[in-house]
Parts: C-alpha cells; structure tokens; sequence
C-alpha cells in the first residue's frame, strides 16, 4: 500500500507513514596510553603488545552500539533474505490480495481492508520475532534487542525520542519540498487509508494499531536492532546508518519517497547509535506515523 502525501497549501505536507504501506557526526573517543616510569621503548612494545579492551565496544565517538552483537556470525544476509521474500513481500505487499482471495471478493471494503492488515502485521511480527529468535545465541534472547548496553545508561533516551522526533520533522519538511517540485503536489496522502480512517470508528482503531504499535517495533527491531547493529560490527556507525538506510528505503518499494524515507531511516539510526536502545527509535517512528495519520484524516 503506497501512501502519498496531503495536498500542501502552501507549504508541504508530510507524507506517509514509513512502514511497508507505507549529522551528528562527532570524533571518536580518544584513547590514551600513559607512559610509565620505565623506558620509552618498553613503552611503546606495551602499546602494540597489549590488547585495548575499549576497541572492542567500538565507540566511535557518537555511536554506543558494540561489535558484540547477540545473534550468530553470518546470519544478517540470510536472515534479511528470509525475512524479505517469505514474509515482508508476501504479507506486506501480497496480503490484502490473498484475503480478497479468501473471501472470494474482488474488492475488500474498507473495514475488512483495515481489519485484514491489522491480522498481516499480527502475523508478519510473530514470524519476523521467531525468525530472529532463531539467529540469536544460545545464551540470549529476544530482550537483548531492547536491553541498553552499559556505555548506554548514560543516554537519556527519552530526550533523544524528543530530539529525534524534532529533527525529523524538520528534515521530512525539507525533503517534502523537494519531492513536490520533482513529482509535483498531490492531492491526498492516501485515498485508500484516508478511506478507510473514514469508514467506521473499528477501521481508525485497526489503522492505529497498525502503524503506532506494531509496525514500529517490527521494523525497528529488523532494521535497526538487527540489521543496522549488524553492520556497525563491521564498519563505521556513518557508513552503517547509510547502509541500513538504503535498505529499510528501499524495501518500501516506493520510488517517489525513496529520498524521505533514506532521511527518516538515517535519523532513526543516528537515534539508536546514540541512544544505543531500541524504544528510542521505537518512540520516533511511533510518533511520526501517528503524526501522518492525523494529516491524512483531517486532509
């Protein structure tokens, strides 16, 4: 389900909730070596011969996520590969199609369309959670994706979800002008969730649902707390929070809002390096689709 943006009189709208229907870069920390009282040079064979624990926890600087990631070596691409073509695609973007099977309609009306996603994003999320259960180490366990590290404790991740949520809507205002001078302004968000937001009170409590509880969780465990905390143990925070950007834009399938949706991918990012806890972006990606369920009703 593609979801377009509001008509913008006179300045732009936001556009739809990120979902499949849908800098702060600061210096690492610098560790010292303090010289003994000994010679320079068995100064300098301590420095080379001595392991530095703190290179383990990879903090560079902005980000706190470690390269001790919970889930077994080598699991990322299969785990996404499995998680894209046996249940996003197939849920997310094939489901209404096989209710309206089912059921022997050609068109679902518009309560049975929201009452249908809310049961696909039900399945989609204990899929996805047993999906991720299974590449998680015998000693873990789900919890460890919403458990604070210990170079965490001293973010307050409740002003970085404040802080995150207003940069965000700063940035979404900024791309939403550049894609209406490059796709032009459209009319309505979403005819066909305006719609149903509008057909009865059980539809607005599905929809609501749907994208402020549990899409949120479902996509930022899959694209922040697995694939972007992946990423991190291999390369940069920066090049990781792009990586993962362009992936989660992507699987939008939306081409139009492809560029608003890398922005909000890489400032959902930066809100979980940062925080290093998972309901900082949780609470960021509740609040803006919240946000763009508003507009699209009052639209």
């Amino acid at each position: 389900m593609i979801f377009a943006r509001p008509k913008v009189n006179p300045t732009p709208t936001f556009r739809r909730p990120f979902s499949r229907r849908l800098a702060l870069s600061a210096n690492p920390f610098l560790y010292y070596f303090y010289s003994s009282k000994f010679s320079s040079s068995f100064t300098v064979l301590k420095c080379h011969c001595t392991e530095d624990k703190s290179t383990d926890k990879s903090t560079q600087g902005f980000s706190v996520l470690t390269s001790d990631i919970p889930w077994k070596t080598g699991s990322l691409w299969s785990a996404m590969a499995v998680y894209m073509f046996n249940l996003h695609i197939p849920l997310g973007f094939g489901g209404l199609s096989i209710v309206a099977y089912i059921l022997n309609q050609p068109v679902l009306d518009p309560q049975t369309q929201s009452l249908s996603l809310l049961l696909l994003d039900i399945l989609e999320l204990i899929s996805t959670l047993l999906l991720l259960k299974s590449t998680i180490k015998p000693k873990n366990g789900l919890m460890n994706f919403f458990k604070s590290s210990e170079l965490s404790i001293e973010r307050n991740w409740v002003l970085a979800s404040a802080l995150g949520f207003g940069i965000l809507i700063l940035f979404v205002f900024l791309t939403s002008i550049l894609a209406d001078r490059l796709y032009g302004v459209k009319d309505v968000n979403n005819p066909i969730l305006k719609e149903m937001l509008l057909s009865s009170d059980i539809s607005k409590v599905a929809c609501v649902i749907v994208y402020c509880i549990i899409t949120p969780p479902l996509e930022e465990m899959v694209y922040r707390g697995f694939l972007l905390a992946s990423l991190v143990s291999t390369m940069s925070w920066q090049q990781a929070v792009v990586l993962s950007a362009a992936i989660f834009s992507a699987a939008h399938f939306s081409g139009e809002n492809f560029l608003q949706l890398f922005v909000v991918g890489c400032i959902l990012g930066c809100s979980y390096c940062g925080t290093g806890n998972l309901r900082s972006s949780i609470v960021i990606h509740s609040l803006y689709n919240a946000l763009t369920l508003i507009i699209t009703f009052s639209s």
